[in-house]
């Protein structure tokens, strides 16, 4: 990146110093983390580098992104990392961001309404670690349920950002007014850190992305057998509208069956990191909220499938995939 482009961040900051010391931590951390001079190391290098300078010097990095990127904490480098990542995406869609201080991650100014996303990297908390560094040729079980239940977590987590929780004593951006009762919410997930190494983390048993799983309800494909002709006689996806925890415990899978989660418009569903720089896929998907209060339109924000559930007349959902914003198969 060229670093006299520094014009925006500098009135910020008050001084052009302060951005050449930023940029000098960041090139440090980075050549740090993606060691050596093998080209594809560069471009990785490079491509991170300029993405998390244009996050900050258009203003839309919180005050501590420097310090939480190069803590050499993996989670917070993560969570720093996706939010640069998305904002690259929402930038190359000449979406109209702007910077939210006191709210929710990003703000999207778009036909006069305001959008708003909240980001979350999720940790791989009880995912087993033979998934996790699985090397090729080796057999490992896909721990689709410890995964399910880190989507889960993550909206959870970020419904409440929004929402509140009296029992935490938490107000939440809704209570107090900084998102208004008419604008929408996104929550936009990174699946990276959930993946083996050969794998994407959007895609769960049912063969739909884990943001489907967790807000529909929807279990694996199963079909159905008579037990005398041994015949296949039906399948369906099963429904799943509870998954339970290692301890017994029951997590809902149903949230946007969920009066309750009304105000949560959308999930954005990624598996997007540094990678792209080579020239390997990124994976993104919309599933949308049927019951939203503020809906967006599918096709809006960067993704490959946009998944809209249409009443079918008889109390239920037939779920839709859509082409989405970006060209499918790239």
């Amino acid at each position: 990146m060229n670093r006299r482009n520094h014009s925006t961040f500098a009135r910020r900051a008050q001084s052009p110093l302060e951005y050449e010391r930023v940029a000098t931590v960041i090139s440090q951390h980075l050549l740090s983390r993606y060691p050596g001079d093998f080209h594809r190391t560069v471009a990785v290098r490079e491509f991170v580098e300029r993405v998390c300078l244009r996050h900050i010097e258009l203003g839309l990095a919180d005050p501590n992104f420097e310090s939480n990127l190069c803590s050499g904490d993996d989670a917070r480098y993560w969570q720093r990392l996706s939010e640069a990542l998305l904002v690259h995406e929402l930038l190359d869609a000449d979406l109209n961001l702007r910077p939210s201080r006191n709210g929710p991650d990003f703000l999207i100014q778009h036909e006069g309404r305001n959008i708003w996303i909240e980001v979350i990297c999720p940790e791989p908390t009880g995912v087993p670690s033979d998934w996790l560094q699985c090397n090729p040729g080796a057999v490992t079980t896909f721990p689709h349920e410890a995964i399910l239940l880190r989507w889960t977590a993550a909206i959870k987590e970020k419904a409440e950002k929004l929402l509140g929780n009296p029992d935490k004593g938490n107000v939440g951006y809704v209570g107090k007014g900084v998102v208004a009762a008419d604008d929408p919410y996104v929550i936009a997930i990174n699946g990276r850190r959930l993946r083996g190494k050969y794998f994407s983390s959007i895609t769960g048993i049912s063969q739909f992305p884990f943001a489907v799983e967790a807000v529909f309800a929807v279990g694996a494909f199963a079909i159905q057998i008579d037990r005398c002709t041994l015949k296949a006689i039906g399948s369906e996806h099963q429904h799943r509208p509870v998954i339970q925890k290692p301890n017994g415990s029951e997590v809902p899978a149903h949230t946007f069956l969920d009066p309750a989660f009304r105000p949560i418009s959308a999930i954005w569903a990624a598996d997007v990191d540094e990678m792209w720089a080579i020239g390997n896929g990124k994976s993104m998907a919309v599933v949308h909220n049927p019951n939203a209060a503020n809906p967006i339109a599918p096709g809006l924000l960067p993704a490959y499938w946009d998944y809209v559930a249409m009443e079918n007349g008889d109390d239920g959902y037939v779920l839709e995939r859509r082409p989405g914003r970006l060209k499918a198969g790239v």
